[in-house]
């Protein structure tokens, strides 16, 4: 099952020796004064990300590594095409995440709500509320936010990589409700711009492939 060696959204894959997540890892982490308006101004840049456009590299949880170019438009869309010869696809939209490969020949689709990374592409993304933050760390001159649903901490985490001073965002990792983690990291980024709305309309190829949407 090489095509399946990613795991940015489909917690369902098995790949590694399952981990549970530790339910230390899920409790709320308090904040100092400091803490807390920078917190809430990485919120307010996060907000301010409407559209982007980015190349990526993805590191699996087995140590594979894979590179793409990474569109996001929120709310709700993001599209992530992987260079050849990889036959990954990935489309997020209407509601739904679906993960092509072609090698396979298998599509998988599921609910943007159910990800740990649907958090990511809301029209207005919280860091508290509905969303419990768990980890805020200052790794040298990066900042690193842990988030979890709040009704459902088990389902996974996304923790969020930023450049500390000015604010930027640098990637993201997923980890799921197995304890398995994928990292996203990003470069290149162009912030602003209209995207072709094809791009995020997944076009099945067995019935055509008028708008380029498989690899």
């Amino acid at each position: 099952m090489r095509g399946m060696k990613w795991l940015l959204l489909l917690p369902a894959l098995v790949l590694l020796p399952p981990m549970p997540l530790d339910a230390a890892d899920m409790k709320p982490t308090t904040l100092n004064a400091a803490d807390t308006a920078t917190l809430h101004a990485a919120e307010t840049y996060l907000n301010s990300i409407r559209t982007l456009k980015a190349r990526f590299t993805q590191t699996g949880p087995d140590g594979g590594v894979t590179t793409g170019t990474a569109w996001l438009d929120r709310p709700g869309r993001m599209r992530f095409q992987y260079d050849q010869p990889s036959p990954l696809l990935l489309v997020a939209g209407h509601g739904v995440v679906i993960f092509r490969d072609n090698q396979l020949d298998q599509t998988t689709t599921i609910p943007m709500d159910q990800t740990p990374l649907g958090l990511l592409l809301r029209d207005k993304i919280t860091l508290s509320g509905d969303v419990t933050l768990t980890g805020f760390r200052h790794f040298g001159a990066e900042l690193h936010i842990t988030v979890v649903r709040t009704a459902s901490p088990g389902d996974g985490s996304l923790t969020l990589f930023l450049n500390a001073a000015p604010l930027a965002l640098l990637g993201w990792s997923v980890i799921d409700a197995e304890g398995r983690q994928t990292e996203i990291r990003l470069s290149d980024v162009v912030l602003g711009g209209a995207f072709d709305p094809n791009l995020f309309t997944f076009t099945d190829p067995d019935f055509g492939d008028s708008n380029g949407n498989t690899p």
